[in-house]
């Protein structure tokens, strides 16, 4: 049984910083491309970013150059580093496996961006 425990989400300025971080069990890991996805209010779920067992990286457009994902095969975790943070990064934040599918999704982790 798969199990995703995301942590990290939190209230920040525009501007500021958070880093997540989701624990895995229940998969192998190590060979899994695992994402990042999130959901604002009003709004469809949508990837945000992914990364694959080896570490190649794909980010949506909407956070390149803001965002970087990374995992830790030892620790099963993939965190999510967020800078820059903009109000429209506003949403609940989860990780899963990519694609998704295989594996229900977590509780999340909200991340507001506000002033």
């Amino acid at each position: 049984q798969v199990q995703l425990v995301e942590s990290g989400g939190g209230l920040v300025q525009p501007g500021g910083s958070l880093r997540l971080s989701c624990a895995a069990s229940g998969i192998i890991f190590s060979i899994n491309t695992m994402g990042w996805y999130r959901q604002a209010p009003g709004k469809q779920r949508e990837l945000v970013a992914r990364i694959t067992g080896s570490g190649s990286t794909n980010y949506d457009d909407s956070v390149a150059g803001r965002f970087t994902i990374s995992r830790d095969n030892a620790k099963r975790t993939v965190d999510l580093q967020m800078n820059s943070l903009k109000p429209e990064d506003t949403a609940v934040y989860y990780c899963n496996l990519y694609p998704f599918g295989y594996a229900d999704w977590g509780q999340g982790t909200q991340v507001t961006v506000s002033s």
